[in-house]
């Protein structure tokens, strides 16, 4: 059988925000955060030249669609405490 891939994308729109090095100082713990504890990738995909957006994609590898689908929700809970109403849509896709 072959490995499954999850992708989480979130739209975050991020208001308080007046620079870049703001922008950072919101996504930095959030991708540190899921890559230590939930053992995910995490980047920054798209949106980097905004200030008050962020595009932001992980990624799991799994044996069955079962446990990655239940990485995913992990994932999805620990943003969604991180980063409260600043996470605008989230989107999963299965490979």
């Amino acid at each position: 059988m072959a490995p499954i891939i999850g992708i989480r994308t979130w739209d975050l729109h991020l208001e308080g925000c007046l620079s870049l090095k703001d922008k950072r100082s919101v996504i930095k713990p959030l991708t540190g955060a899921l890559r230590r504890d939930l053992n995910v990738s995490v980047a920054e995909t798209g949106h980097q030249d905004l200030w008050q957006r962020a595009l932001v994609a992980a990624v799991t590898v799994a044996s069955d669609h079962a446990h990655g689908e239940l990485v995913l929700q992990t994932v999805e809970r620990e943003a969604s405490e991180l980063l409260g109403p600043q996470l605008v849509s989230a989107v999963v896709e299965w490979l």
